[in-house]
């Protein structure tokens, strides 16, 4: 006989909206063991599972959501880094409800089961228990890749290639490893020790890390090539835009690169304790309506901000940021200011943000991009008290290492053009994947980018 199916998703403990707002800790705590299993036995095990097919690198989800609900933990999470070698970073920040847990065949009628949060737990139960299996690594190739960049696609790279036998070195610009995963994610949502213990990891296996260390600058990619077999360029896209609007050149004014940079990198929130300083802004407003923008607000909140808005030109519904996120600052107390659009930001006789101008917004027909076009309201421009504003409406490619590395091809965004089989670039022997090629992507599409490259070079270089 069937079992009755449970309709919505086990509940996953977080700290208290009141207390959280004011620390940088964890907000979910994870599953117990005892929820995890609750969760899995929600899993249909379908015969033609389609959620495999909704994850960029096809993990298997009802072999290792099984294996939790027969409480095999340690063999669940083997099943997962069969493919996916960051289940703990993915089981937090990755998008599941556009992918995975979209196409679950429970979500036509009830919710999903949560996979993110399954895999998640597996991840953390391998890692705080100790039992992290490593994999064999077979003899030496005597071929060397270099990677540039140590966000999720070139830790993936190094990875793969890794076991592959090859000699693999990570360079890194940043003294911290880890690329947008260490700069640009705050704490709340992905705790630094998590990360710490992934990229640990990969170095017990015995990849190179290299940081401090600027391709374009220290070295350059055709310097690179003369000593390593091939390179693999997933160095994401770290250039703020602005509105350009008057007024963003006032003190107060953040991108919200260097905002979180600031904050989760280097620890502003510890000052002085640490050197970082950073605007403790009264009044902040944070532009934008994406995963930045809401990383930015609660991080206002949590270094002392009394009024924290989220300014955005459309309504809710078209917001970009995932919905756990949105709904995880609308407990903290983040006032959403929706259906407004920055005009100006006017400064005090010395320099420093005090106001902001806006229009109000209706909305049109959709645009390109399957959103409703926002249109201003004629005569409906209006201000808003703040001394610190944060803007956070996208970012674009560094020009450093494509200017300096001849006859790389880029798009009319200034994205690299790669072959979408195998990530090869316009330069032989040079690959890339992640942000530098998708523009703004997802961890796990990084990944996908990067275990596509790998199983390339590797094809070129054995």
């Amino acid at each position: 006989m069937p079992r009755e199916v449970v309709p919505t998703k086990t509940p996953m403990p977080e700290q208290d909206p009141k207390e959280r707002v004011r620390n940088f800790r964890e907000v979910p705590y994870g599953y117990t063991e005892e929820l995890a299993i609750q969760e899995a036995l929600r899993c249909l095990q379908c015969k033609k599972p389609t959620c495999i097919a909704g994850c960029p690198v096809n993990i298997d989800i009802p072999g290792f959501i099984d294996l939790v609900a027969k409480g095999d933990f340690l063999g669940a999470a083997r099943r997962i880094k069969a493919t996916n070698l960051l289940p703990a970073i993915c089981g937090r920040v990755c998008p599941q409800e556009e992918q995975c847990e979209k196409a679950c065949v429970l979500s036509k009628k009830f919710e999903s089961v949560a996979i993110g949060r399954l895999e998640r737990f597996v991840a953390d139960f391998e890692r705080e228990t100790g039992q992290i299996q490593r994999p064999a690594i077979p003899r030496r190739t005597g071929k060397k890749v270099a990677v540039v960049g140590s966000g999720p696609a070139g830790l993936t790279v190094a990875a793969d290639l890794i076991q592959q036998g090859h000699e693999v070195t990570v360079f890194e610009a940043l003294h911290a490893l880890g690329g947008v995963l260490v700069y640009g994610i705050p704490e709340f949502r992905l705790p630094k020790s998590i990360l710490e213990a992934e990229v640990n990891f990969l170095a017990s296996l015995g990849v190179q890390f290299e940081p401090s260390y600027v391709i374009g600058k220290t070295e350059t990619v055709d310097e690179l090539l003369e000593r390593f077999d091939a390179v693999f360029l997933g160095v994401g896209a770290g250039l703020p835009h602005f509105m350009r609007i008057p007024g963003e050149n006032l003190n107060g004014v953040y991108s919200a690169n260097e905002y979180l940079t600031r904050a989760n990198l280097m620890r502003a929130y510890m000052f002085p304790e640490w050197d970082t300083p950073i605007k403790k802004g009264k009044n902040v407003a944070v532009i934008g309506g994406g995963n930045t923008a809401m990383d930015a607000v609660r991080t206002a909140l949590r270094l002392g901000a009394e009024n924290a808005y989220l300014i955005y030109r459309r309504s809710r519904a078209e917001m970009p940021a995932r919905l756990e996120e949105i709904h995880h600052a609308e407990e903290e107390g983040v006032q959403f200011r929706l259906l407004e659009n920055p005009t100006r930001i006017i400064g005090d006789d010395k320099g420093w943000v005090k106001e902001i101008e806006l229009i109000s917004m209706q909305l049109g027909e959709p645009d390109e991009s399957g959103r409703r076009r926002p249109v201003p309201i004629p005569g409906s421009e209006h201000r808003l008290e703040v001394d610190t504003v944060v803007v956070a409406v996208g970012q674009g490619a560094n020009p450093l290492l494509i200017s300096t590395t001849p006859g790389l091809k880029t798009n009319r965004w200034g994205y690299l053009e790669v072959d979408p089989e195998t990530g090869e670039t316009s330069r032989e022997r040079v690959y890339a994947g992640g942000d530098i090629v998708r523009g703004g992507a997802t961890v796990i599409l990084a990944m996908g980018d990067g275990r596509r490259a790998a199983r390339a070079i590797h094809e070129r270089i054995r």
